[in-house]
This record gives structure tokens, sequence and C-alpha cells, in this order.
């Protein structure tokens, strides 16, 4: 019986929820009306978005005005990387469904439960100069420098973020300032031309493998090494990178 075959990224449903958890900016954008910044968003497990916008705006005023009815909308994210690069966007999500409005007595409640995945301090602004809706997603897409992929509502309903997402950003910058030794010994496994005199940056790290940024003169090109086999604690996510840096360890990440 042939082998499966091994499993070397997240899928695209995975990365969409990865990289709207790492957004720290989004817009929301409704017909007729110029985009408006959101200043919490979530994307839940039930497959909609749930996003504050200021309670004043025209988004607020047509969603409202739609009553029990819905607006089409499109959510746009950004995820940027947590380094100083030279091009710091890694990703953008947009999130395409139907804005509806969230009664008003069911805000601070709503605000609540968000708040017990996502502590935010701008929901605290809940009921008095912003306002929490619900986008209903159809469908999302992700693009970053590999290219577009989607997905419909209900692989984003199946899917969670990478187990080590809320971590990854400390990592990266731990690597970064602590220990370029082993983002050296990770850009040997680059072609030789691609890496000769260009800096080179730890871009993105999942339970997958490590993307690595490489600023080259003519672009940028972000290259993902896989791991041997996926990590499934911090034990084994130390243990795979340490792997492809060509060091085995056996301790904690914390001590690469």
């Amino acid at each position: 019986m042939p082998h499966a075959a091994q499993v070397v990224a997240p899928t695209t449903a995975e990365r969409v929820h990865s990289a709207c958890a790492h957004a720290e900016s989004a817009v929301l954008a409704l017909p007729g009306l110029d985009p408006v910044p959101t200043s919490v968003h979530l994307l839940r497990q039930c497959g909609d978005m749930v996003m504050a916008i200021p309670m004043n705006s025209a988004a607020a005023g047509l969603v409202l005005g739609c009553g029990a009815n819905r607006s089409p909308a499109v959510l746009e994210l950004t995820d940027q990387a947590p380094l100083p690069l030279r091009e710091p966007v890694r990703a953008l999500v947009w999130l395409r469904g139907w804005a509806h409005a969230v009664p008003s007595h069911a805000q601070r409640a709503l605000a609540g439960a968000v708040a017990a995945d996502h502590p935010h301090p701008d929901l605290l602004d809940i009921g008095h100069t912003a306002i929490l809706l619900r986008l209903v997603i159809d469908s999302a897409v992700v693009a970053d420098t590999s290219g577009a992929d989607s997905v419909d509502r209900e692989q984003l309903r199946d899917a969670r973020p990478d187990p080590f997402c809320a971590l990854e950003a400390g990592w990266l910058q731990h690597l970064q300032a602590d220990h370029p030794d082993v983002v050296d010994r990770l850009a040997r496994r680059l072609p030789h031309a691609l890496r000769r005199g260009a800096p080179i940056h730890p871009l993105a790290i999942d339970r997958y493998g490590v993307t690595l940024r490489v600023e080259a003169i003519d672009a940028d090109h972000d290259i993902r090494i896989p791991f041997d086999a996926p990590a499934h604690d911090i034990e084994s996510l130390s243990r795979a990178v340490h792997a492809l840096a060509g060091n085995p360890f056996q301790g904690g990440l914390h001590r690469i």
C-alpha cells in the first residue's frame, strides 16, 4: 500500500485562520462607502468574524439601517511580520460575506465572549464609541509571495490556526536578535545564488516548518523549509528547528 503524501505546510484554511489571528489591522468595505478600519476583529470557529467599527461611521449607519437584513461586505486583513523588514507584509486576507448588525442589548454580551478568546482594550469602547458587527463569511482568499488561494465557509469552519500561532512573534524576534547563528545555519539550506550577499530573516514558523525572507537586490523571496515531521509541542518544535540548522538539540525553544 502506498504511503500517504507527507504534509509540509498548513492548509489554506489554516493559513487564513493564522493570518487573521496575527493581523493587527483590517478594513471593512461596504457597497458605495469608503473602507472603515476595524479596531477589533476575531475569526470565530462558528465561521463568522466579529469586528468593531466606530459607532458614528457611515458603515455602522448602513448596517444598522438594514435592520434584520444584511449588507454584502469584504473585510481585508493585513498580516505583518513582527520584525523590521524591507517589506513588512507577510500576507493579505480577504473575507467576503454578509455584514449583520448585532442588537444593542447583545453588544456587551458579545464583547465579553470575544474578550474570552481575544482580550483587547478597545472592547471597552463597545456601546460607547464603537459597535460590534458580525460578518458571516461565504469565502476567503489569502495571498502572499507564493500566490493566492481561496477557501469556502465549510473549510474555514473545519480548520484551526496553527497551534504555535500566539507564540510565533516572540520566537521570531528571539531568533533574529539573539541567535543569528541559527538563522545563518538555516540559510545554508537555500540556493547559494539566492543568498549571496542578501540579508536573510526568519519570516514565519509553524508546526510544519520555517520560512525565511531573502531580501535580494531584485526582489524579496520567501522560502519555506519543511521539518522532517510536524511538531506537536514546543520541545518537538525546538528539536525540529535545530535539526534543520544542523544542530540536533533536546532542550526547549527558549534555549535556542
